[in-house]
């Protein structure tokens, strides 16, 4: 119960200087355009880059796999398997990040252990 008073006070104090928590969600914003993740599938066949704020970057294939993907259909077929698989695995790990980074954003302005379902949104994510 007295956890539950702290974080409203701190939820209500930080609501009172909107400067605040609008400068953390510009850091968390700032912080993810810069943070790079990368995907894998097919053993390192396909590579996929994601910046935090989840927009791709690049899509490498190995020359194997795009030679492979002039030839027959079965191989078209799985190089956009392993494109789909990589991606996924990039904006995994990005969501990981952001979440990392809105954690840290939140205990530095004093809700830490805070569980709100808005509070990503109002942190920039």
């Amino acid at each position: 119960m007295l956890d539950n008073l702290k974080m409203l006070n701190a939820l209500t104090g930080l609501m009172k200087n909107r400067d605040k928590l609008q400068t953390a969600g510009n850091r968390v914003r700032e912080k993810m355009e810069a943070t790079r993740c990368t995907g894998e599938a097919g053993g390192g066949a396909v590579r996929a880059v994601v910046t935090g704020s989840m927009k791709v970057i690049s899509i490498e294939l190995a020359p194997g796999l795009a030679n492979g993907m002039a030839a027959d259909d079965k191989t078209r077929a799985l190089a956009g398997a392993l494109i789909a698989e990589a991606t996924n695995n990039a904006i995994a790990q990005a969501q990981e990040k952001m979440k990392e980074a809105i954690q840290a954003e939140a205990k530095s302005l004093g809700l830490d252990g805070i569980e709100l379902p808005g509070l990503q949104g109002m942190l920039g994510g």
